[in-house]
């Protein structure tokens, strides 16, 4: 792999280790003291309704429910053009452990495939599959269901 492509990939997996303990050790904190599977689920709607907590949260929180949508359109365009596997399980940590996370990680997996990937490759590849379709549909009906809940007063 050529020394740039390295680097980028070093530069992905620390904003990914950053962007890991940075949310996680909000999260830990926030859901301190859930003891059971009902704690948690009950923690889980006060923070989706903390979102709500002001204007700045409610932006952040539309901003970052975007770039998802963004993000996760763009890997899974980038995932069948390059044959990268696994997608849909960088998407679903995305909304699981943190899109910050999960995006540079992808980014890191992409790197890695160019740079083994056939770069004579003609045309823009296959056409997108209804999976695909689907799969980014439902990321889109999450995203404007929860920009719907946390813009609402």
């Amino acid at each position: 792999m050529p020394r740039r492509s390295i680097l980028l990939c070093v530069f992905y997996a620390l904003i990914a280790s950053v962007a890991l303990v940075a949310t996680w050790s909000q999260n830990m904190a926030y859901f301190r003291g859930a003891a059971d599977l009902a704690d948690v689920l009950d923690a889980f709607v006060r923070f989706a309704l903390d979102t709500r907590a002001n204007a700045a949260s409610r932006s952040i929180t539309v901003d970052l429910a975007l770039f998802t949508l963004a993000g996760s359109a763009f890997m899974i365009i980038e995932a069948r053009r390059l044959g990268i596997s696994w997608v849909w399980a960088y998407i679903l940590l995305g909304f699981l452990v943190a899109i910050s996370v999960t995006f540079p990680l992808f980014m890191i997996a992409r790197e890695r495939h160019i740079c083994w990937w056939d770069a004579h490759v003609e045309g823009e590849g296959a056409p997108m599959p209804t999976q695909d379709r689907l799969g980014i549909a439902l990321v889109l009906a999450v995203v404007l269901g929860l920009s719907g809940i946390v813009l609402a007063r």
